[in-house]
């Protein structure tokens, strides 16, 4: 009897763990369901990842890391400026964090590979984003570590910086599907 107490407790207190960085499994199945259109190919995690703790480069030349925007959940953005589905997809992030972005959220763009700041500019100033950060991880060490295969890569990452789902290519993140999940995770992560 003693010994069955004790594992239950050990387990009870693993699953606290567990859970508590994370999406409760019960609004992880929800949020899961809500998916539609470009959002089905939105996976999420059963187990929160860990991410890159590389630097990143800021565009006015500092440096950065993923560690720095704990406490929001993030929506993490690879992209490249010879991206064709990048160029369709920034401006919808954009509205995105128009809408979205605050305390609780946060949209971060960042480009990996040979990217070069003044051709990232253009870029931006061409589908009129102005609203979004130019961070770059210019020998992608972050990419690598994240095993980012392809480009664009959209990774969610929870308040404690951890990644909860992953979406490969494009997709309309300024649709009602992909606001209402977000605003889910959101209040699933407070």
């Amino acid at each position: 009897m003693k010994k069955t107490v004790v594992a239950l407790m050990y387990t009870a207190l693993l699953m606290g763990a567990n859970i508590a960085p994370q999406i409760v499994h019960a609004d992880l199945a929800n949020i899961t369901a809500m998916r539609d259109g470009d959002m089905k190919k939105l996976n999420f995690h059963s187990v929160a990842k860990a991410v890159s703790d590389k630097s990143y480069i800021k565009a006015d030349g500092t440096t950065g890391t993923l560690a720095d925007h704990t406490g929001k959940v993030v929506l993490l953005n690879f992209w490249a400026t010879w991206c064709a589905p990048c160029r369709k997809e920034m401006p919808m992030l954009s509205e995105l964090q128009a809408e979205l972005g605050g305390d609780d959220f946060e949209v971060v763009t960042l480009a990996t590979g040979r990217n070069a700041p003044p051709a990232m500019k253009n870029f931006f100033k061409e589908i009129n984003v102005d609203n979004l950060p130019l961070h770059r991880d210019p020998k992608q060490k972050i990419a690598r570590d994240m095993a980012v295969l392809g480009l664009p890569i959209t990774v969610i990452l929870d308040r404690d910086g951890a990644e909860i789902a992953r979406l490969r290519g494009d997709a309309d993140w300024a649709s009602d599907n992909a606001k209402a999940i977000l605003r889910a995770v959101i209040a699933a992560q407070k």
